[in-house]
C-alpha cells in the first residue's frame, strides 16, 4: 500500500507541475476507426482509447512494440524476458492475453491454437499508427476481444512523396538489426510500400539466441476520391533457442554422452523453436453516396510452429529422449461492413464476418538418440459466422448513445448472442464522460478441443475436450477524458470491472492425465489515471498509473489474486529536444509484486511471489544532416534484476525446483538511419 500511495503522489505532483508549462496536447477531435469500424471523433467514442503514431514509436527507447505499449493505461506487457525468441503478450486490465484481440490492418494475428498474439514478431519500423480500444469488443470483433482490441495500422504510400529509409544497428549481447523501407506512387493512382528487416541477438543466457526476418508489401490503388483498393502481405521467419528458467544458484553443467543438457545459466541448452507466419489482406472501401459507405475484406493467414525438445531420462536408452511438435494453422476469412447515415446524428453499421480454420498438430516422440519413434496427429476444421449491427445516435451536441448486438455461430459450440451498450455525455467541447458495457466471449481453441491423445506412461497423459463451452462474461467501464487550458493538457480517468465464467483450465486427474474443462471463474476491477502534457520549451511529458484487482477462483477453491497480475503499474515518459537536432527520451516503469505459485486451490497466499521492480530506459537521437541520423539507447539502466514467470526446473536426479525466468538486464544499442 505504501508503494501505491507514493506512486499516486508522484503522479499528481508531476501532473500539477506539468500544467504550468503545457502548450499543446491531444485533441478531443482526434479520429479513431477501431472503436466503431467507422471514423469517429474521440469525444464520440464510449470506450477508453489509446492512440500512438510512428513518431511516438521512433522517439521511444523501447526494444519492441510490446515493450513500447507496456505500462500504458491498463496495458500489461509480459514476456519470458531475456532471450531472443521470448514471446510477448499484452494483457489489458488484468485479463489474459487470449482476451486481447490484436489486429494488423484489421486482420487478427492471434494464434488460433493459443488464442493469444505474439507481438515480438511485429517490426516497429512498418507501423504508422496503433489504436487500442479497451472494453468488450466482441460485438464487432468476435471471439477473444474481451479486454480490448489492438489495431496496428501499417504505413501506406503518400501522393507526391517518396519514402526511402535504411537503418542498421548493433548492441550488447551480439544484437544487430538491419531495416529497409521504400514507398511511393508509381503512377497517379497506383502506389506501394515495401519493408524488409532482419534482427538477431545472442541473448543474455546460453541458448537464448534469436533470429528474425520479415518482409511486407502494401499495394494501394487510389483514384483520389473515396474509392480505395489495397493488397497487403507479409512473411515472418523466426528461429530461436528456448533456455527455460534459470536453474538455482550453484547448479553445475550436466552432460550426457558429451552433450551438455543444462548449466547454471539455462535450464535447457537443446530446446529450440522455428516459426513461419504469412498474412494476406485484400480490402476495398468506398463512399458512393453521402449517406452510404462500405468496405469489404478477404484475408488469409498461415502460421506454422516447429518445437524441438530434448531432456534427460535415466530410463531411456541414450538418456536424451524428446519430441518434436509441429502445429499448423490456416485461416481464411471474409468481412463486409455497410455504414448508413439516414439522418443527422444517426449512424447504422451492418456487418458480417466469416472465418474458416484448418488446424493440424503432429507430435513425434524421439528416442534417447534423437531418432523418431512414434507420431501422433490431430486435425480439425472449424468455422464461425458473425452477424452484427450497431446503432449510434446523437440527438444533440451534449449526448450520444450506441447499442449493438452480434449473433455468433460456431461449428463446435453452437451460438452466442452478444449485446453492447454505450453512452457519451459532452457537457463541454473539451469533456467526454463515457460509459460502456457489453457481453464478451472467447471460443475454445483447437488445442483445447482437439489436442491428440498423448500417453506419457503410468496413466499420465493429455487429450483435448470437444465438449467445451465458450468462456463468457461482461465488461463495464466508466471514464472521463478532459482537455484543459485550451487543449494544452489531456487527462484520462476511468473505472472498470469485468468477469469471466466457464474459464477453460487444463486440469489433471489423480493419475496426472490432463484434459481441459470449463471450471474456473475470473474477475477484476480497477482504475486508470493518466495525463499527457504537450511541448513546452522543447519538452513533453506523459504519466500513467493503473490499479488492477484481479481475482481467480477454481471450483471449491478460494478467491485469490490472479497469478502474475500486479496490482500496481506506473509509467512516466519525458522527451526533450534541442534546436540543433538532438532528442533525449527517458521512460520509467514500475510493476508491483505478483503471485507466482499457489500450492493448492484453497490457498489465499502464494508460496512464491515475483517481486516488484522498476526500470529506466534512455535514448538519444541526433540528426547529422537532412538525411542522416544516429541514435544510442540504454535499456534497464540500473540493471534491475526481476523475474517474469516461474517454472519447475528438474535436474538429473529428478529433483524439481521452482525457478524464475529472469527479465532482460542492462543492454546497449546504437543505430544509424538514412532517410530520403
Amino acid at each position: 500500500m505504501k508503494k501505491t500511495f507514493y506512486l499516486t503522489l508522484i503522479f499528481f505532483l508531476l501532473l500539477f507541475s506539468a500544467i504550468a508549462w503545457a502548450e499543446k496536447i491531444v485533441s478531443m477531435d482526434e479520429v479513431v476507426v477501431t472503436a466503431t469500424k467507422t471514423e469517429e471523433q474521440r469525444k464520440d467514442i464510449p470506450n477508453s482509447v489509446i492512440t500512438v503514431d510512428d513518431i511516438d514509436i521512433e522517439a521511444s527507447p523501447a526494444t519492441s512494440i510490446g515493450d513500447f505499449l507496456g505500462g500504458e493505461l491498463g496495458v500489461d506487457w509480459r514476456t519470458r524476458g531475456d532471450y531472443g525468441g521470448a514471446g510477448q503478450e499484452l494483457h489489458i486490465r488484468g485479463m489474459g492475453a487470449d482476451g486481447t484481440q490484436v489486429l494488423v490492418n484489421g486482420l487478427s494475428i492471434n494464434s488460433p491454437s493459443l488464442g493469444s498474439a505474439d507481438l515480438s514478431k511485429i517490426s516497429a519500423s512498418n507501423i504508422e499508427r496503433i489504436e487500442i480500444v479497451k472494453g468488450s469488443g466482441s460485438v464487432l470483433y468476435g471471439s477473444g476481444a474481451m479486454g480490448g482490441t489492438v489495431n496496428i495500422l501499417t504505413k501506406s504510400p503518400e501522393q507526391d512523396q517518396t519514402d526511402l529509409i535504411i537503418n542498421t544497428g548493433y548492441g550488447s549481447e551480439g544484437t544487430y538489426g538491419v531495416g529497409f523501407q521504400n514507398g511511393m506512387f508509381v503512377t497517379q493512382t497506383l502506389g506501394y510500400y515495401l519493408t524488409a528487416n532482419t534482427y538477431g541477438t545472442d541473448g543474455f543466457r546460453d541458448n537464448a539466441d534469436g533470429r528474425n526476418k520479415d518482409v511486407s508489401l502494401k499495394l494501394l490503388f487510389d483514384k483520389g476520391n473515396a474509392f480505395k483498393l489495397s493488397l497487403y502481405g507479409d512473411y515472418i521467419d523466426r528461429d530461436s533457442g528456448r533456455p527455460g528458467p534459470k536453474p538455482p544458484e550453484g547448479t553445475q553443467p550436466f552432460s550426457v554422452n558429451g552433450v551438455v543438457i543444462y548449466n547454471g545459466d539455462s535450464g535447457s541448452l537443446l530446446n529450440t523453436v522455428q516459426e513461419e507466419d504469412k498474412h494476406f489482406i485484400l480490402k476495398m472501401e468506398d463512399v458512393p453516396l453521402d449517406w452510404l459507405s462500405y468496405n469489404f475484406q478477404t484475408d488469409y493467414t498461415d502460421m506454422v510452429s516447429n518445437n524441438y525438445s530434448r531432456y534427460y531420462s535415466a530410463f531411456t536408452l541414450g538418456n536424451l529422449p524428446g519430441s518434436t511438435t509441429k502445429v499448423s494453422n490456416q485461416v481464411q476469412g471474409f468481412e463486409g461492413n455497410v455504414t448508413l447515415k439516414p439522418f443527422d446524428g444517426t449512424t447504422i453499421l451492418l456487418g458480417m464476418q466469416y472465418k474458416d480454420y484448418d488446424w493440424e498438430n503432429i507430435s513425434t516422440t524421439l528416442d534417447g538418440y534423437g531418432n523418431a519413434t512414434t507420431s501422433l496427429s490431430g486435425t480439425a476444421n472449424l468455422y464461425s459466422t458473425g452477424l452484427f449491427s450497431e446503432l449510434q445516435y446523437r440527438p444533440c451536441k451534449f449526448i450520444k448513445g450506441s447499442i449493438g448486438i452480434r449473433h455468433e455461430k460456431h461449428s463446435e459450440f453452437g451460438e452466442e448472442l452478444l449485446p453492447r451498450f454505450g453512452f457519451v455525455f459532452n457537457p463541454f467541447e473539451t469533456t467526454a464522460i463515457k460509459f460502456n458495457t457489453g457481453k464478451h466471449f472467447k471460443a475454445p481453441t483447437p488445442n483445447d478441443l482437439y489436442w491428440p491423445y498423448e500417453n506419457w506412461g503410468w496413466g499420465m497423459g493429455a487429450q483435448g475436450n470437444s465438449d467445451l463451452k465458450p468462456e463468457t462474461g461482461r465488461h463495464t467501464d466508466i471514464g472521463i477524458e478532459q482537455s484543459l487550458a485550451d487543449n494544452k493538457i489531456f487527462l484520462n480517468l476511468s473505472y472498470f470491472t469485468w468477469d469471466i465464467e466457464d474459464k477453460i483450465e487444463w486440469v489433471p486427474d489423480a493419475s496426472f492425465f490432463y484434459r481441459p474443462e470449463n471450471l474456473s471463474t475470473y474477475e477484476a476491477s480497477g482504475f486508470e489515471a493518466g495525463a499527457i502534457v504537450g511541448p513546452y520549451q522543447n519538452m513533453t511529458l506523459s504519466i500513467n498509473y493503473t490499479y488492477t484487482d484481479a481475482k481467480e477462483q477454481k471450483p471449491g477453491g478460494a478467491k485469490r489474486q490472479s497469478r502474475y497480475t500486479a496490482k500496481d503499474f506506473f509509467k512516466a515518459g519525458l522527451t526533450y529536444w534541442f534546436d540543433f537536432g538532438l532528442d533525449l527520451t527517458a521512460t520509467y516503469r514500475y510493476t508491483g509484486k505478483r503471485p507466482a505459485i499457489y500450492a493448492a486451490d484453497t490457498d489465499t497466499e502464494p508460496t512464491q511471489y515475483l517481486s516488484g521492480y522498476d526500470t529506466l530506459d534512455l535514448k538519444a537521437r541526433q540528426e547529422i544532416s537532412e538525411n542522416w541520423s544516429v541514435s544510442v539507447q540504454v535499456n534497464n539502466v540500473f540493471d534491475e534484476s526481476y523475474g517474469t514467470y516461474v517454472e519447475t526446473f528438474y535436474d538429473q536426479t529428478g529433483t524439481g525446483t521452482l525457478s524464475q525466468y529472469p527479465g532482460a538486464g542492462r543492454s546497449y544499442y546504437a543505430s544509424v538511419t538514412y532517410s530520403f
